[in-house]
C-alpha cells in the first residue's frame, strides 16, 4: 500500500492483524515514492541506532517553496503554478498543511525507534504562511527555506514538521522541485542521503512493485515475514516524544516596527529576559508607512522561551501585526 495515512493512524490495528494471520505487508510505497528509505532502515541501516532524520517528504510543498525563491513568487501564486502543472491537487490542504508530511514522519519515526507514533503525535506547522520576503532574507543569511520533517533520537524522540531554515550549503538545501531527500544519521555509518522521485505514477509503482517480489521471493522460500514490515518485532518500546515547549534550537524572527529610536533595544532587552541571545540583524530600510522590518537570527533557545518574549514583543505599542517565526537546523555535523 501507499496510503501513508492509515498506516499513521491504524498501524497497531494492522500490526495485530498481520500478527494473527501470519500475513506480511509491504508499503515502501507510503514514503517517498520511489526512494528506498523504508528499505534502508529496515535492513540496511538496521546495525545502526538512528540519531536522526531530516526528510524533504512532500513535493508539493518544495515545488511551492522552490519557485517562491527561484520566481519570486507569492505563496498563492506559486501554488496556483504547482496546480496548472498538475503537481498539487484541486484541494492541496494535506500537502501545504504539512500533514502528508507528517504521516510519513510518524511512519519514519516508528522504523527508527521501534515503538509506534500516530500522526496526531507529530507537531505540524504548514507553509500557507510562509512570505517571499523571509524566503529572501533568509538567503541573504545563507539560509533556505524547505518545509523539513525532523526525527531526533535521545531519551525523548523529536517527531515534528515545519518550514525551516537549512543552510545554503547542504545536500538537503539543493533539492528543488518536486523531488524527496531524506538525510539520515546512524552510530556505525554516519551520515546517508537518499534522494529521487517522491511522487508520480512510475516511482510510486517501482515501489510497489519492489514489495511484492519482496513478498514472492519469502513465499516462494517458504519463509514468510523473514523481515518485520515495522523493522522491529515488536513495537511496544518505552519511548517518550519530547514536548514542543522543551524543544531546542535556533529561531528567525522578523517583526514590524515603528521606525523609532530605542525599538531594537526594547525586542532584545524582551528577549535577554528570557536567556535568549541574538547572533545577528538586519534591519532594511522604512517603509512608506513609517516601519521597518526587523530581522533576527537567535542562538540555540527552548521553545517555550521563545513563545513567550513574541507574545511579550506582539504587545508593544511599536511592534505591528504579523511577526514570523521560523526555526533554523544547523547543528553538528552540517
Amino acid at each position: 500500500t501507499a496510503n501513508k495515512a492509515l498506516l499513521a493512524e491504524a498501524g497497531e490495528e494492522i500490526l495485530q492483524a498481520l500478527e494473527e494471520t501470519g500475513l506480511d505487508l509491504g508499503f515502501e510505497a507510503s514514503v517517498a515514492g520511489g526512494i528506498p528509505i523504508l528499505k534502508a532502515l529496515r535492513e540496511g541501516l538496521v546495525a545502526n541506532t538512528i540519531a536522526r532524520i531530516y526528510g524533504i517528504i512532500n513535493g508539493t510543498a518544495n515545488y511551492v517553496l522552490t519557485m517562491m525563491e527561484k520566481e519570486c513568487l507569492s505563496f498563492q501564486e506559486a501554488l496556483a503554478d504547482a496546480q496548472a502543472r498538475g503537481y498539487a491537487e484541486a484541494d492541496p490542504t494535506l500537502d501545504i498543511s504539512g500533514m502528508d508530511a507528517a504521516h510519513k514522519a510518524a511512519i519514519l519515526a516508528t522504523m527508527a525507534f521501534g515503538r509506534y507514533f500516530k500522526a496526531q503525535e507529530v507537531y505540524v506547522e504548514g507553509i500557507d504562511r510562509v512570505d517571499s520576503k523571509d524566503i529572501l532574507y533568509a538567503r541573504e543569511l545563507g539560509y533556505r527555506v524547505k518545509l523539513l520533517a525532523i526525527i531526533k533520537g535521545g531519551k525523548q524522540v523529536e517527531i515534528r514538521v515545519h518550514p525551516t531554515m537549512i543552510p545554503l550549503d547542504h545536500s538537503l538545501a539543493k533539492v528543488e522541485g518536486v523531488f524527496n531527500a531524506v538525510y539520515v544519521e546512524g552510530d556505525g555509518v554516519g551520515p546517508a542521503m537518499f534522494y529521487g522521485r517522491g511522487a508520480g505514477e512510475m516511482p510510486t509503482a517501482s515501489a510497489v512493485v519492489a514489495d511484492v517480489v519482496d513478498i514472492a521471493r519469502d513465499l516462494l522460500k517458504g519463509v514468510g515475514r523473514r523481515v518485520p514490515p515495522f523493522s522491529y518485532d515488536r513495537l511496544d518500546r518505552k519511548v517518550e516524544i519530547k514536548p514542543m515547549d522543551e524543544v531546542v534550537t535556533r529561531y528567525y524572527m522578523r517583526f514590524t516596527a515603528q521606525d523609532r529610536p530605542g525599538v531594537l533595544s526594547k525586542i532584545s532587552g524582551i528577549l535577554a529576559s528570557r536567556q535568549i541571545s541574538i547572533e545577528s540583524v538586519i534591519q532594511k530600510g522604512r517603509r512608506e508607512e513609517g516601519t521597518v522590518p526587523v530581522v533576527m537570527m537567535t542562538h540555540e533557545a527552548m521553545e517555550r522561551d521563545v513563545r513567550e518574549a513574541l507574545e511579550e514583543i506582539d504587545q508593544l505599542d511599536v511592534i505591528g501585526k504579523g511577526t514570523v517565526l521560523i526555526r533554523v537546523e544547523d547543528g553538528g555535523g552540517w
